[in-house]
């Protein structure tokens, strides 16, 4: 028999999902109430005591969404960042319900308003209850923390029953600092009680001081595990006191990485009365503040993307972080923030400059995805053009001027119409270190061995353009028949004089879908109407490599996935998800970009692709771990 859970240890209404929230809707409905009939259930606005819940609530969940948004701001954090990787996939889907206190806490201030006196009809603003307030923190509340913490710690039993959990994320982020078991919330709200119901008793209690007290302990717990020091060392400098008032990012992580030192809540005195500072407090926060060296900093490896729609524009790990953990979705709540994210995106498109989204390791390889303030509309509008090439440029002279070793070029941002491939930069700028890379060799490798290993004849879209062209000469040289779907003689017979003579009847121009209508492996190398798809025949195996996606609708066919490749098993700090791939799965041209700078390569890979490298580059990706998406 396996082993029992711990009383308390689960929070059980997580069983419920989503529907764990059902209990606010009685609260929504005595707020509106409170409103509509201020005589009936609350005797005037400011005693709407479930209005204030509610409100409050709504600014402990902004609190710790600017937390979170902080501190996975690589321009921001950068510097002073206390762990570069470590936060993986696992943490995330741990950490999903980091508000468990905040509706552990509304419940308790629900019976505190029904059951205990004193908790009804309370003023807005009262000075002297505030003061109290922070005596009562101060002394009881951090107090009775620091030995409680520490008992959780010394005592085996209730560290591996209960604490443990809370530990299991090294690298901490804001919401971790939430994330426990129901026991350990249950006596920390108890301990915050301890605080208010004092103040309410002592005749300072006010409506201001639960908004304040919640809102600053939830910001100070965030604080402690934002994984950036960012308090400034002249504030222990002109004020040595607060070294012990006040702990600091740097002070706490320690605590997650040592597990017998730094014990206190918010105050580092108890912990200096009780013996467990840890010796190298001071120096790894003096460290921390004097910052990483510029070269620290630099990247090995840069995927350069590009946005696609206002969307996924949310869909990055600073924005919200669940969702970035997961293959994008177009969830009906996204859709509510489609008009706000579109007012952002304007002087986002004005002004926003190249920004690093997410970072990782791989081997050796330092790398970073970073993003062109650009969306995939403006690369089809002609006046773009060459400001969405600025940006390029200006990325890979960067990039080039710190010393970067490969920067590989996302779908749009090798728009052959855009840049033929990269090959502009590389013509311009003879004298590049960094090696730019489009990454389509992999990409057409990938697209290949999804192929059935006996294929006779493929029936291909966009089959003129350089991934078109690429996979056609492939598979002609292998005999396969290529049926390629264009309506330009000049750009097919161009193709064709590449392939060797004796295979070059494998290559036959096609102008009408209905040239399919008897081949069951089709490549989609461009956008595909539905009323097109109908001609394949049932059983179709659809292949694709166009951006966006084509839809599957053919319920009687089958849909590859777009062109992607599961990074090794050895890769670091993987915890935001590439759009719609797979959880550490990266687009084909990501994967070869990171082949590229694995293998040590010297030469770039823009313009045309060389099929005689295709293999290789397969064979390569094989060697160093990676893999095909399934």
């Amino acid at each position: 028999m396996g082993a029992q859970t711990p009383i308390f240890f689960e929070w059980y209404w997580e069983r419920l999902g989503n529907f764990k929230y059902a209990f606010v809707v009685p609260v929504v409905a005595n707020a509106t109430h409170g409103f509509l009939y201020p005589a009936g259930a609350a005797q005037d606005v400011q005693d709407n005591w479930c209005f204030h819940l509610l409100l409050l609530g709504a600014l402990r969940y902004i609190c710790q969404q600017l937390w979170t948004s902080y501190s996975r701001l690589h321009c921001l954090v950068k510097k002073h960042q206390i762990n570069a990787c470590g936060i993986e996939f696992e943490q995330v889907d741990r950490e999903f319900h980091s508000d468990n206190h905040m509706l552990l806490q509304l419940l308790f201030l629900l019976a505190a308003h029904s059951w205990l006196p004193g908790f009804s009809n309370l003023p807005m603003w009262n000075m002297r209850g505030l003061i109290i307030l922070l005596l009562l923190h101060a002394g009881p509340v951090e107090f009775l923390y620091y030995w409680i913490h520490r008992a959780f710690h010394s005592q085996p039993l209730l560290f591996q029953s209960y604490h443990s959990f809370h530990h299991l994320s090294v690298v901490t982020e804001p919401p971790t600092g939430s994330v426990t078991t129901m026991l350990e919330q249950v006596l920390q709200t108890g301990l915050i009680g301890v605080a208010m119901v004092g103040t309410v008793m002592l005749g300072g209690g006010s409506i201001s001081m639960i908004y304040i007290y919640l809102l600053a302990f939830d910001s100070l717990k965030c604080m402690g595990h934002c994984n950036c020091e960012f308090i400034p060392a002249t504030l222990f400098q002109l004020f040595p006191i607060a070294k012990y008032l006040l702990y600091t990012p740097s002070y706490h992580s320690l605590h997650h990485t040592e597990l017998h030192y730094n014990f206190c809540l918010f105050m580092p005195l108890y912990d200096y009365l009780g013996g467990t500072v840890h010796p190298n407090t001071l120096p790894f926060f003096a460290s921390l503040r004097k910052g990483k060296a510029e070269e620290e900093l630099v990247p090995d490896f840069i995927f350069l993307a590009h946005c696609i729609d206002v969307l996924t524009s949310l869909h990055v790990s600073f924005c919200i972080r669940t969702l970035a953990a997961y293959p994008f979705t177009p969830h009906w709540f996204l859709w509510l923030l489609w008009l706000p994210t579109l007012i952002c995106l304007f002087p986002f498109w004005m002004w926003a400059q190249t920004f690093v989204a997410y970072q990782y390791i791989l081997d050796n390889l330092n790398c970073v995805t970073c993003v062109i303030p650009r969306h995939g509309f403006q690369y089809f509008l002609p006046f773009y053009k060459d400001n969405i090439n600025k940006h390029i440029e200006k990325a890979i002279l960067n990039a080039d001027a710190k010393g970067v070793k490969v920067v590989s070029l996302a779908a749009l941002n090798k728009n052959e119409e855009l840049n033929g491939g990269g090959a502009l930069f590389v013509e311009k700028h003879k004298d590049l270190r960094v090696r730019v890379v489009h990454g389509n060799t992999l990409t057409a490798a990938v697209i290949i061995k999804q192929l059935p290993v006996d294929v006779k004849e493929v029936f291909m879209t966009g089959a003129t353009s350089k991934l078109g062209r690429a996979i056609a000469l492939y598979l002609c040289q292998r005999g396969v028949r290529v049926l390629m779907f264009t309506k330009s003689k000049e750009r097919f017979d161009k193709i064709a004089k590449e392939a060797p003579q004796d295979m070059r009847h494998n290559l036959i121009q096609v102008t009408k879908f209905q040239a399919g209508q008897n081949c069951k492996t089709w490549l989609f190398g461009k956008w595909t109407f539905n009323a097109d798809q109908q001609w394949a025949p049932p059983g179709t195996n659809f292949h694709q490599f166009v951006v966006p996606a084509v839809n599957g609708i053919r319920k009687d066919c089958t849909y590859a996935p777009v062109a992607g490749m599961m990074l090794p098993k050895q890769v670091i700090g993987v915890h935001t998800c590439e759009v719609k791939m797979p959880r550490k799965a990266v687009h084909a041209c990501h994967a070869g970009g990171l082949v590229h700078a694995l293998e040590g390569w010297k030469h770039h890979e823009v313009g045309a692709v060389d099929v005689d490298r295709i293999d290789v580059v397969w064979e390569a990706a094989m060697k160093h771990g990676f893999s095909s998406v399934n």
